[in-house]
């Protein structure tokens, strides 16, 4: 029971994501979400995978690599806005 609680958690926390990557690419822009955030996002995920890996965590480990498809999606469009042209680094 409590690894079926452990894979539904992480399934919800890393399909968080999913509906802004989304937005982003049908925009083509993330306009209006905030680099910092972005990149402590990333970070987070990073620093995350590296803990995670040496543990066998499965469940927390697939949250983490779906979160940073999602990010590696949300970042692309912040740096290529193609609504506008410009960079909103």
């Amino acid at each position: 029971m409590i690894e079926t609680i452990g894979w539904l958690s992480s399934l919800l926390f890393c399909i968080c994501g999913a509906p802004q990557a989304y937005k982003s690419w049908k925009q083509k822009s993330s306009n209006g979400i905030s680099t910092s955030f972005l990149l402590m996002w990333l970070g987070g995920e990073i620093l995350g995978i590296v803990y995670i890996l040496p543990k066998n965590d499965f469940p927390i480990l697939v949250n983490y690599i779906i979160n940073l498809f999602f990010i590696s999606i949300i970042l692309y469009y912040k740096i290529n806005d193609k609504t506008n042209g410009t960079r909103n680094g």
